[in-house]
């Protein structure tokens, strides 16, 4: 039982709440989620089981799209509308001036992390430090925003859908926003519609998870199909047997493709898939990050 289940997260539900239903359905323990949902926010949320749990930093890794609501004039203590109002300006603000202000974004951006959440520092949780009252240094860190689409502005209120890197908080997003035009703004919805190959409209229901019980296996997806890896390649029996065996073999000779240091490769075996494997900087594939045929 090795795959990647596309389940779509509702209101009101951890991530954790998840991972938890899924191991009562599939009868087992071995099972993780790829990425902390918030959870007042809804969407994809990759969940491992088996085997594929090897393969969560991977997933975590891949770019995410989100649809979110941005308020404008009213700034809060979670930086989203489930927090308390800190305060509340007038605005003002023409709708070209928002829609400017938004795709200032696009680009590299610092984004310091809110106190309101999973981050740790010093071993605790920042959202466990918030709820005592206290605030504590955090450090900007470099995001990247793909791009702002589908803007949609009416009064004080948009929406716009965002694709970026991994760890970037769309609630700090939208804070900065607010910032930016001087009246300050926070989320007011979010939903999570793609993360690397796993899209909404393909999602599966809690609901269903439930009522599937161990039939969910029929819709977990094969390792090899959750990842965002474009380079294949097809090894000799020899070498199989070699990976087979925990040998961490040069593998760069069946490469056609031009890859460079970092790169991941699929690797397989007449038809099936045995490994992942990824160039090393020295113009060789030899670190095998995840053998299908070993626990």
């Amino acid at each position: 039982m090795n795959g990647v289940l596309n389940v779509y997260k509702p209101q009101n539900m951890t991530s954790h709440d998840v991972v938890a239903i899924v191991r009562r359905a599939l009868q087992t323990k071995k099972v993780g989620h790829t990425g902390t949902l918030d959870p007042m926010a809804t969407g994809v949320l990759p969940i491992c089981v088996g085997r594929a749990t090897k393969i969560v930093d991977l997933l975590q890794a891949d770019r995410k799209v989100y649809r979110c609501q941005l308020t404008l004039g009213q700034t809060t203590d979670t930086e989203d509308c489930w927090g308390s109002v800190l305060e509340t300006r007038d605005v003002t603000c023409k709708p070209d001036e928002i829609q400017a202000a938004i795709l200032s974004f696009v680009g590299d951006i610092y984004q310091v992390p809110p106190m309101y959440s999973a981050l740790k520092v010093n071993g605790k949780k920042l959202y466990e430090l918030a709820r005592q009252g206290k605030v504590v240094e955090r450090k900007p860190r470099l995001r990247h925003i793909y791009a702002i689409e589908d803007l949609i502005i009416d009064g004080h209120q948009a929406q716009f859908t965002v694709t970026c890197s991994k760890g970037t908080y769309i609630r700090t997003l939208c804070s900065d926003i607010g910032s930016k035009l001087g009246v300050g703004g926070h989320m007011s919805g979010l939903e999570r519609i793609q993360t690397g190959q796993f899209k909404a409209e393909d999602g599966i229901t809690i609901e269903q998870i439930k009522a599937l019980g161990l039939d969910l296996e029929k819709s977990l997806r094969p390792v090899d199909q959750a990842l965002s890896v474009e380079v294949k390649i097809s090894i000799s029996d020899k070498a199989c047997q070699l990976i087979k065996n925990g040998v961490k073999i040069d593998l760069l000779h069946y490469v056609r493709e031009d890859i460079k240091e970092g790169d991941l490769v699929l690797v397989y075996h007449k038809s099936n898939f045995v490994a992942l494997a990824q160039h090393n900087g020295q113009k060789l594939i030899t670190k095998i990050l995840f053998d299908i045929t070993r626990s």
